[in-house]
C-alpha cells in the first residue's frame, strides 16, 4: 500500500508541477498541458513497473530500453507485413516477445548465478545488436501503422490519456499481486535476504525468474505503446531509457537492495523524473542543473534507504534486548 515515502514524492511532484505552473500557467492548463502531463510519463511508468519487481528481489533488469526498441520495430513490421492484423494480436506478439527475452534474463540469471546487472548489460547489447541487424538505417513512420492504433497514442477516455489508463491497469495488477498474492510476498522476502528465503525453502529461482518474465513482458508491451504514441521507430527506439527506469524507481522508494518498496511508488518516480526535465527548463534552470537535480534525487533516494535499514536494525536490536 502507499507509505508515507509515497506520499513525499507526491508531494514533491505536485511542488514542481505548481512551480511549473505558476511560471506559466500554460504547463498545466493549456488544451495539452493536463495531457501532457500523464501522457509524456505513461511510457516509463509501464517499464518502472516491471523494473520495480525485479528490484524487490534484489536484481537489476537493464535491457529493458532495448526490449522496447526490439518490440517497438516489431509492432510497425508487423503492420506492414501483415496488412490487416488486429491490434490485440500485435500487442500480444509484443508481449510475447517481451516475455521470451525476459526469460533469457531470468534463465542466465537464476541458473548462471552470475548477477543480473552482468547480464542485463550484456544482453542489453545483445538486444539492441538484434534492432541494429534488422532495423539498419530502415525505419517505420506513421504513414505505414493503421489510423485506428496510432489514435490510441493521443486519444483521451474521460480527459485521461488512454496509454494512461492502460499504465493505471497495470500498475494496480502488478500492486495488487505484489500485495496480496503468497508469490507476490515471496518476492519482497527473497530480497530482503534471498539465502535465508533459500534456507526457509521458498523457490527462489521460480520467482526471480517469473519477475524478470514480468519486466520483460511490460517492456514488449511499452514498446507497443511507444510505437502507437511515436508514429516513428527507428533502431535507436528506447535508447538509454534502462538508467532512467531505474532512476524512477529508486527516487520512487524501492530500495535498490531490495526487500522493500512499491509499484505506487515506482510510478510516481517515474512521473516526477519527466515531469522534471519538463518543469525545469519552464523555470529557468540551465541543462547542466537539470541533470544535476536528477542525480541528487538518486544519491538522497538511496541514503535515505540507508537510514531508514540502520535506524530498523537498531530498533531490532534493542527489542531483543529487551526481550
Amino acid at each position: 500500500m502507499i507509505r508515507s515515502r509515497e506520499l513525499s514524492i507526491a508531494l514533491v511532484l505536485v511542488l514542481v508541477v505548481a512551480l511549473a505552473t505558476f511560471q506559466t500557467p500554460n504547463f498545466l492548463f493549456s488544451s495539452g498541458g493536463w495531457r501532457d502531463l500523464l501522457l509524456t510519463p505513461s511510457i516509463l511508468m509501464m517499464l518502472a513497473a516491471g523494473q520495480a519487481v525485479v528490484i524487490i528481489t534484489r536484481n537489476v533488469d537493464l535491457s529493458v530500453g532495448s526490449v522496447l526498441g526490439l518490440t517497438a520495430y516489431l509492432t510497425g513490421r508487423l503492420f506492414i507485413d501483415v496488412p490487416g492484423i488486429p491490434i490485440v494480436a500485435v500487442a500480444a506478439a509484443g508481449v510475447a516477445v517481451g516475455v521470451v527475452l525476459g526469460l533469457v534474463n531470468g534463465l542466465l540469471v537464476t541458473f548462471g548465478r552470475v548477477p543480473a546487472l552482468v547480464i542485463t548489460l550484456g544482453t542489453l547489447y545483445v538486444y539492441r545488436g538484434m534492432v541494429l541487424t534488422w532495423a539498419g538505417s530502415d525505419r517505420v513512420n506513421a504513414g505505414d501503422l493503421p489510423r485506428p492504433f496510432l489514435q490510441l497514442g493521443v486519444r483521451s477516455v474521460l480527459g485521461v490519456p488512454v496509454l494512461f489508463w492502460l499504465a493505471l491497469a497495470v500498475l494496480v495488477a502488478v500492486g495488487y499481486f505484489l500485495h496480496t498474492a503468497r508469490s507476490g510476498r515471496e518476492m519482497y522476502a527473497i530480497g530482503s535476504d534471498p539465502d535465508a528465503a533459500e534456507l526457509y525453502g521458498l523457490p527462489v529461482r521460480r520467482r526471480v525468474l517469473s519477475a524478470f518474465m514480468l519486466s520483460g513482458g511490460l517492456a514488449g508491451l511499452a514498446g507497443v505503446m511507444y510505437a502507437a504514441r511515436y508514429g516513428t521507430v527507428s533502431s535507436g527506439a528506447g535508447q538509454g531509457l534502462e538508467l532512467e527506469v531505474v532512476a524512477a524507481v529508486v527516487i520512487g522508494g524501492v530500495a535498490i537492495f531490495g526487500g522493500s518498496g512499491t509499484v505506487w511508488g515506482a510510478a510516481v518516480g517515474a512521473v516526477l523524473l519527466v515531469t522534471i526535465n519538463r518543469a525545469l527548463p519552464i523555470l529557468g534552470i540551465p541543462d547542466f542543473w537539470q541533470q544535476a537535480v536528477v542525480g541528487v534525487l538518486i544519491i538522497a533516494a538511496i541514503v535515505l534507504d540507508r537510514v531508514l535499514a540502520a535506524r530498523r536494525a537498531r530498533r531490532l536490536t534493542e527489542t531483543e534486548e529487551k526481550a
